[in-house]
């Protein structure tokens, strides 16, 4: 049976779980209330939820829980930098999870969201039944510089860094995440708009090999654009609040727990060794490359691999029931 993205299905409850700082976080579920719960983590820092990914799941099979990170999406308020660190969302997860009354659940994300997944994992190990991780970032010094100096994805898009250095001065060009940071704090709104549009056609621009199936890249969602620029501006200039190699510094913390990594070979946002270098210190962790397949999670080889992996770790789950 080839596969695909489930059917469209509607949630069944949406609501927003307020928080002590202020913070209004939206939360969805679909599929099965009674089915095998599964919280999905959004790439980014910033790129918000999407309904095809609830489509990655089966809705006989899983309960399906998916939500907007602080300040983006659907969450309140956008683009609030206030308590929004990566120990915060982590803590969110676990308060999403002991809100719904969830004992334990398969983790799952993308880019970003196998950051989070990696990080709350270590932080609360007994919750986590299993991980899917598509496209997996570390957060560390050599993925920025990989992503933002002029010796990594730039040489493989030459004319589309020199569109993502435009709106910065050019006395400032060698430091591009400090340079955007420096827009992105200060009060020029038509600059801030400018930048965040010219950072995240960059990312578009690196995430897929299908063009012919996805269309021409453009920007014409404004505020994805501002919380996807905005945010991981904002998360990589601070080094994504996290310690150099933390995670797999503290890998022993979730090694004996199930995982399916799966990566894209051509994947030009976060390359392959980061994959191959966490399963190679995950003992439980298998990797799947996908020959012909970038970074974004809805290439239709990626998709195909993602669903094949619920499905997989849902019969294993449920044949290695407690």
């Amino acid at each position: 049976m080839s596969h695909c993205l489930y059917p469209y299905l509607a949630t069944y409850k949406e609501e927003w779980l307020s928080l002590s700082d202020g913070h209004q976080i939206y939360i969805e579920q679909s599929g099965n209330p009674k089915g095998l719960p599964v919280v999905y983590l959004h790439g980014g820092p910033g790129g918000g939820s999407s309904e095809n990914h609830r489509r990655y799941f089966d809705p006989e099979v899983y309960r399906i829980i998916v939500f907007d990170q602080r300040g983006c999406g659907r969450s309140t308020p956008t683009l609030s930098l206030i308590s929004n660190t990566t120990a915060d969302l982590v803590e969110d997860i676990e308060t999403i999870r002991k809100y719904l009354a969830i004992d334990k659940w398969l983790v799952c994300g993308g880019s970003w969201g196998t950051t989070l997944a990696l990080c709350y994992g270590i932080k609360y190990p007994k919750q986590v039944l299993a991980f899917i991780l598509r496209g997996v970032f570390l957060a560390t010094e050599k993925e920025y510089n990989w992503l933002y100096q002029p010796s990594g994805a730039a040489r493989f898009y030459p004319e589309y860094y020199r569109e993502f250095l435009q709106p910065l001065p050019k006395g400032e060009r060698s430091n591009p995440l400090k340079a955007y940071h420096h827009i992105f704090s200060g009060d020029n709104e038509l600059a801030k708009a400018a930048a965040s549009k010219a950072w995240y056609l960059w990312e578009l621009r690196l995430s897929t090999l299908e063009y012919h199936q996805i269309g021409l890249l453009k920007v014409e969602d404004t505020h994805k654009a501002l919380c996807m620029a905005q945010l991981s501006n904002y998360y990589f200039y601070h080094s994504s609040f996290l310690e150099e190699n933390y995670i797999l510094n503290n890998i022993n913390a979730i090694v004996d727990i199930p995982a399916i990594i799966i990566h894209g070979r051509y994947d030009m946002v976060c390359q392959l060794g980061n994959a191959d270098e966490l399963v190679s210190a995950w003992s439980n962790a298998t990797l799947q490359i996908l020959p012909q397949a970038g970074h974004s999670g809805f290439e239709s080889q990626t998709i195909n691999a993602i669903c094949k992996a619920t499905d997989t770790m849902a019969n294993f789950l449920y044949e290695n029931k407690e």
